[in-house]
């Protein structure tokens, strides 16, 4: 169900939980900004999400809010991500659903990134 993305912060929302440890997840990247797992439901042969460690419940919350040093690391993190599964070239998606119009499911700042396939247009027309 889609959230209002103004809303606080909730750390009981399971990206808070993951990153805590206490929901298991598959770590492929983790550095002290950002940390990266499979996707359990993949919508694309790769399907990674790249979360910020901080609690931050959207991309407005993360600009408005978060340290420069924060949104240069996170940032940072999500290129290492794309380049650590060589898909820079041919290329790759990255998604952030923002709030109930954009879909937004889990109250935390979230990249969805897919690649290794062509995925066509990015909006159905």
């Amino acid at each position: 169900m889609p959230i209002d993305a103004t809303q606080p912060y909730d750390d009981q929302n399971i990206f808070a939980k993951i990153l805590r440890g206490e929901i298991p997840s598959t770590k492929l990247y983790e550095d002290e900004w950002a940390y990266a797992f499979p996707d359990i439901n993949p919508q694309a042969e790769l399907h990674v999400l790249v979360i910020p460690k901080g609690a931050y419940v959207s991309w407005d919350d993360f600009s408005a809010r978060a340290s420069d040093e924060e949104i240069a690391g996170f940032i940072r993190a999500v290129g290492a991500v794309a380049r650590q599964h060589d898909l820079v070239e041919p290329g790759y998606r990255l998604l952030a659903n923002i709030g109930s119009h954009g879909g937004q499911e889990v109250p935390h700042l979230h990249v969805h990134l897919f690649g290794k396939q062509p995925l066509g247009p990015m909006i159905a027309r």
